[in-house]
């Protein structure tokens, strides 16, 4: 499905995890192409789950382990979505919780909405979880791939030692590395296993696949020098950024910490909906 608006146009894909498949901003493409790459959306949970294992009271549910020895991502991203809504700039999207592919224990459902803006200097996504029975803890939030070089030739650097405060560019054939600025409050203390400690300590240089606290909102600034300045904000109070792989770099705002549902568990009832929302806005440096 394609949304356009102004100098900008995307696809998403429901079939394929409601993902947003590509995004062009003035005919460049600013994300990571792949069937598995996009946008997707994590729900009902964000990052790892450890050991696959989360407790609602009394009860221990057991999720597949897809990254061993953890659960990762959620269900959502590997299923068909069901198109409710469309327009040429925005459109609405659900799935059930209890789908049989799905394998989450408590019915529900999930809807998303994307829309650009009317001037199409922005993409806004919306996320809600809702319960029709018993109350669960879930967590949502997104996993976006954004290309780390925008021009030929620059696909594969892979930035290192970037500051967290003002980032790090380096500069390759066919433009520079993008770089990423925010100033966290704190990082949760990563383990071995990739999951947090519980420690919150002060936030250190990439390369990052870590959890970083924002209590007054995700702010972060994505800029490719003298191409493309991207802003992702959120009234979340957590993001994940991993700059691990060549050829992208993900910002992650999520409603709780990876193993959240453990460590930090927020209840889905049937009058407190789960919801969440992000905005990526973006202007020329060109």
């Amino acid at each position: 499905m394609r949304l356009a608006a102004g100098p900008a146009e995307l696809t998403v894909e429901p079939e394929n995890g409601c993902r947003i498949g590509s995004l062009r901003i003035g005919g460049t493409e600013v994300l990571r192409q792949g069937e598995r790459y996009g946008c997707f959306p994590m729900v009902p949970w964000c990052g790892r789950i450890e050991h696959g294992r989360f407790r609602n009271g009394g009860t221990v549910h057991r999720m597949p382990v897809n990254a061993p020895p953890h659960a990762i991502h959620g269900t959502g991203r590997d299923l068909h979505w069901r198109t409710a809504r469309s327009g040429p700039r925005e459109a609405v999207f659900t799935y059930e919780l209890a789908d049989p592919a799905a394998p989450w224990p408590y019915p529900g459902r999930v809807t998303q909405l994307v829309e650009l803006a009317e001037d199409g200097g922005s993409l806004t996504l919306t996320m809600g979880v809702e319960t029709v029975a018993d109350s669960f803890p879930a967590q949502a939030g997104w996993h976006p791939w954004f290309l780390r070089n925008l021009g030929e030739g620059g696909a594969d650097a892979r930035e290192s030692g970037a500051d967290v405060r003002e980032g790090g560019a380096d500069e390759r054939q066919g433009g520079a590395d993008v770089r990423i600025d925010f100033v966290p409050e704190w990082q949760e203390e990563r383990g071995d296993d990739h999951l947090p400690t519980g420690r919150r300590i002060t936030p250190k240089p990439g390369p990052w696949d870590d959890c970083f606290g924002m209590p007054h909102g995700v702010d972060v600034t994505l800029t490719w020098p003298g191409r493309l300045e991207l802003r992702v904000t959120s009234r979340a109070e957590w993001v994940v950024i991993y700059d691990e792989q060549e050829a992208a770099v993900c910002v992650e705002p999520q409603s709780g910490p990876p193993n959240g549902l453990n460590t930090l568990p927020r209840l889905v009832t049937p009058i407190d909906p789960l919801e969440i929302s992000t905005t990526w806005s973006w202007r020329s440096l060109a």
